[in-house]
């Protein structure tokens, strides 16, 4: 094997493939286009920046979370309350104000987002706490490290491939 497989074999962390689409995925974009599944951290620059690029592309995307709380203690907290406001039918209106402003990301800052979302704050902090919402959340990011992310974002192309960070113009104009 040359040096550059003998690398490459090195930096390939995938040990599964992405789990197909499931009853927790969170999908937007039109039916017949191309899927792009997008793990990705509520606390990642990068992730919103791929967050803004592919809401304009003509994809459909699958968001699933890859939490990393060694970068940011507020990654766990921030996905399960999205996870709580789509139990409310918002988790991409909430996904969308969260990237749109990450310099503020703390309890206060999020109650006002969910009051300006007409949300019911009772109900999002009862689901906020459920158990279920913080074990999907760890799932999801377990299967991302499965599938070989090494940062956030990890996507996952319509042929399969890996594509860590945010895309660029060039790799949208190939989906």
């Amino acid at each position: 094997m040359g040096t550059l497989q003998s690398l490459s074999a090195m930096t390939d962390l995938t040990s599964a493939s992405a789990p197909p689409l499931g009853e927790n995925d969170h999908l937007r974009g039109p039916e017949a286009a191309p899927l792009v599944i997008v793990y990705a951290d509520f606390t990642c620059g990068q992730c919103a920046i791929a967050a803004l690029a592919l809401a304009r592309a003509p994809v459909r995307v699958a968001y699933r979370h890859l939490v990393l709380t060694t970068r940011n203690r507020r990654a766990l907290p921030l996905a399960v309350a999205a996870e709580a406001a789509g139990r409310q039918g918002a988790f991409w209106t909430f996904h969308d104000l969260i990237y749109r402003d990450q310099s503020h990301l703390d309890d206060p800052h999020i109650w006002q987002r969910c009051t300006e979302l007409g949300l019911d704050l009772g109900r999002f902090e009862e689901d906020r706490r459920e158990q279920a919402l913080t074990d999907r959340v760890r799932r999801q990011t377990r299967e991302g490290m499965r599938a070989g992310a090494a940062t956030t974002p990890l996507l996952v192309l319509p042929d399969g491939r890996l594509h860590q960070g945010a895309p660029d113009a060039g790799l949208l104009a190939t989906l």
